[in-house]
């Protein structure tokens, strides 16, 4: 049997929003099917991509400023994409990824205020081409995602650099993710997430499943990049 390309997922949203259910959902939904996938996360997914994670959610690199995150954000995401994810998808694996690009465009771009053209360089270099073919943003109200992130969490643990910021702040992420969708609507596509967990996966699904349907064996070369 012709094995089917590989593919590049991304799920994107403020905190809370259902990211990391709805992607165990779908790799187990595609596991069952036969298909090879790989669910990773950002920060992180490779082993330095990984110590630089624990940096950034910890808080010790939020004294040297947002310009400095966003670089350690982008070394981090080029070692993840060199030693996990190309390699992965260039075997015919759908790798299913817990944040990628659209965060730093938002977390350091909308409301860490940094320059679009500093974001686009970072952005260019760190990804060396490797542009999801489809990035589902999970829709919140930021309210209700921070809610469910500290039920997550329990009521005594600490909020990590981000989950401790005003509300205002995550409501104006909520916004640019959006505008995402609407800027980029071939890649990017907007899931309510404010619905219960079986709904989301199916809206999750009948979004994945055209771009599934390119990439298997017969299907016209989808162009991606690499």
């Amino acid at each position: 049997m012709t094995k089917s390309a590989g593919l590049f997922i991304t799920f994107e949203g403020g905190e809370g929003v259902g990211k990391s259910t709805q992607i165990h959902r779908l790799a187990n939904l595609l596991r069952r099917r036969g298909h090879d996938v790989l669910v990773t996360r950002e920060p992180g997914g490779s082993k330095g991509a990984e110590a630089v994670r624990h940096v950034l959610l910890s808080g010790a690199a939020e004294e040297f400023g947002v310009r400095m995150e966003a670089m350690l954000f982008a070394a981090a995401r080029s070692d993840h994409i060199e030693q996990v994810i190309r390699p992965a998808v260039e075997e015919g694996t759908i790798v299913l990824c817990d944040r990628f690009m659209d965060s730093s465009r938002v977390y350091q771009g909308v409301t860490g205020n940094l320059e679009p053209k500093f974001i686009q360089h970072l952005e260019r270099i760190a990804i060396n081409g490797m542009i999801p073919d489809l990035t589902l943003v999970l829709d919140l109200p930021a309210s209700v995602g921070l809610g469910r992130a500290k039920a997550r969490e329990g009521k005594n643990a600490a909020p990590d650099r981000f989950e401790k910021e005003e509300v205002s702040t995550h409501e104006k992420r909520r916004e640019a993710f959006i505008d995402l969708t609407r800027t980029e609507p071939e890649r990017c596509k907007l899931i309510n997430a404010n619905q219960s967990e079986d709904a989301v996966a199916l809206a999750v699904m009948a979004a994945f499943e055209p771009v599934l349907a390119r990439a298997e064996p017969g299907a016209p070369d989808k162009g991606k990049k690499a």
